[in-house]
């Protein structure tokens, strides 16, 4: 498989944010999202082994793995990857864009599906079965670039009643959508969601690998 980097930081995005963690970031991706921050993982990567990615995770020493992208579902290996991980008793957690079915995926990863609002650009890539596979732990995203991205969110919860009992969090492109203001149109609308503030950038900014 495409491997762009293996790195241990904090979790900083979803219920799990504050916690150490072990991230495997596979290469490749099919969107070109407006606001990406790891464009440097839409392509290239070094070849690793499933057993050589997790020989590297164990030596690590992290319980908490986060396998992401790119697009970590565009490669046939991470299945494989995911079922390995589990087996060495690690706690998976995998970040998906919405853009590739989840059905293959083993029920005991946390899956975080990334609903593509308008601002991505990618908004029509989103297939509307994976909702359907979400499991109770499982928790659902959505980046937001500003108001616009905000209404269509909470439009998209509203014809959606399925996702009321789903941990679902609002989160705002860094540099793009004050936090202050997307937490009180959260307040306002009285909307069950959570507020994702992207941890590791307010500890260590824009730094990839990080």
């Amino acid at each position: 498989m495409k491997v762009t980097e293996i790195f241990r930081s904090i979790q900083g995005e979803s219920t799990f944010a504050g916690l150490p963690c072990a991230f495997v970031r596979l290469a490749g991706c099919p969107l070109r999202c407006s606001y990406c921050d790891t464009a440097y993982a839409q392509g290239g990567g070094r070849e690793m082994s499933v057993a050589d990615v997790v020989e590297r995770v164990a030596a690590l020493g992290d319980r908490l793995v986060e396998v992401t992208g790119g697009e970590p579902l565009a490669q046939e290996e991470v299945y494989p990857l995911l079922s390995a991980l589990l087996e060495r008793d690690h706690t998976i957690l995998l970040e998906t864009s919405g853009a590739v079915p989840t059905d293959r995926v083993d029920p005991r990863v946390v899956t975080i599906l990334d609903v593509k609002c308008p601002g991505s650009g990618e908004a029509g890539t989103f297939i509307e079965g994976n909702l359907d596979r979400l499991r109770p732990r499982d928790e659902v995203k959505f980046v937001l670039t500003d108001r616009a991205d905000y209404d269509w969110a909470r439009e998209f919860l509203r014809t959606r009643p399925r996702l009321r009992d789903q941990t679902v969090i609002f989160s705002p492109v860094s540099g793009r959508l004050p936090w202050n203001e997307l937490a009180e149109w959260i307040l306002d609308d009285r909307l069950s969601v959570r507020l994702g503030l992207q941890l590791h950038k307010l500890i260590w900014g824009e730094v990839p690998g990080r």
